[in-house]
This record gives C-alpha cells, sequence and structure tokens, in this order.
C-alpha cells in the first residue's frame, strides 16, 4: 500500500536533516518505493505493515538516527487526496491555505484555539472531513495571532501543517 509520511520538526535546529538522508532512513526501516516531496519532510513509500506499526518503526529509526524526539503522521494515499480533495476555500494568489495533518480530535482543538484568536480581514478556519483548514494572508502566517498558537509546545506531538499547494504535488508522485 501507497502511503506518505509527513514529518514535524524536519527544521529542528542541530538536525541538519537532509531529504537524501531521511530517504535512507526509510529504506533501512524496510519501506519500499521511497521519495521525498520538496524539502519539508514529505515522504512517500509503500509498505504491507499497519499504519501504526509503521508510526512507530518511522519515530524510532527516524529519531535513532537524527538525535531527535521524530514525530510523524502516516496517511494513506486515500487519506492524502482527502486532504487536496476537501479544500474549502478558494484559491487566490494573496492567501495560503493551510491544512493540519495530526492524530483524531486535532481539528477540534484547532478550531477552539482559531476562534479564541484574533483575526485578520480574510483569516477563516473550516474543518472538512476531519481536516481543518486555515486561510491566512500571506505574508501573515507566521504574525497571526492563530500562527503564534501553532508553536505551543503542547500541540507538538498533535499536528503538523502543509500549505495545500504541497498535497498537490504529492498526489502528483503517487
Amino acid at each position: 500500500m501507497k502511503y506518505c509520511a509527513f514529518l514535524r520538526g524536519v527544521n529542528v535546529k542541530g538536525t541538519n536533516m537532509k531529504m537524501a538522508d531521511v530517504c535512507q532512513v526509510f529504506k533501512d526501516a524496510g519501506m519500499k518505493e521511497v521519495s521525498s516531496i520538496l524539502a519539508s519532510g514529505n515522504i512517500i513509500f509503500s509498505s504491507d505493515k499497519n499504519v501504526d506499526d509503521l508510526k512507530k518503526t518511522l519515530e524510532k529509526a527516524m529519531s535513532e538516527y537524527f538525535s531527535y524526539e521524530a514525530f510523524l503522521f502516516v496517511k494513506s494515499q486515500q487519506e492524502t487526496e482527502a486532504f487536496w480533495n476537501s479544500i474549502p476555500f478558494g484559491k487566490n494568489e494573496n492567501l495560503h491555505i493551510y491544512a493540519f495533518v495530526g492524530i483524531p480530535g486535532v481539528e477540534n482543538t484547532l478550531m477552539e484555539e482559531f476562534q479564541k484568536a484574533s483575526h485578520a480581514e480574510d483569516e477563516k478556519a473550516e474543518i472538512v472531513n476531519d481536516i481543518f483548514y486555515w486561510q491566512v494572508s500571506k505574508g501573515n502566517t507566521l504574525d497571526s495571532t492563530f500562527g503564534k498558537v501553532l508553536g505551543k509546545k503542547s500541540l507538538k506531538d498533535q499536528l503538523t501543517s502543509r500549505n495545500t499547494n504541497t498535497f498537490e504535488k504529492i498526489l502528483k508522485k503517487f
């Protein structure tokens, strides 16, 4: 079965993580047809193992190789397609749209945090098919009130985000 692993913390200070090395770690852990998408921790691979086993195996391998506490989320090809097919906002060259990959129920936590935060004019959030989507003006991602919430340590092992354009690139590689 084909999967995509979404790694969190690829740019962790001191890890010097290169995607070629990450792909090799996946291969050494028994994954097949391994390739990376962009330099932000998106790895496509094949395996006969179930998702829970894959997550444990790959997090352990990544943690040992890179000497950091690895967090990743493994989604099937069908689940990955849902991130692209469920986008609730129209494309706009002045806006970024992010989808959040995470543990079950994290979308509700994110919506609660979003509702508490102040918002810029075009900033919106929606949950579609248990996926949290966030639209924000380009250049305002890290400066927005909600953007700052995403850096909370309490959320680090619960989610990672990707610009929705990344899902389009991933799907072309499946």
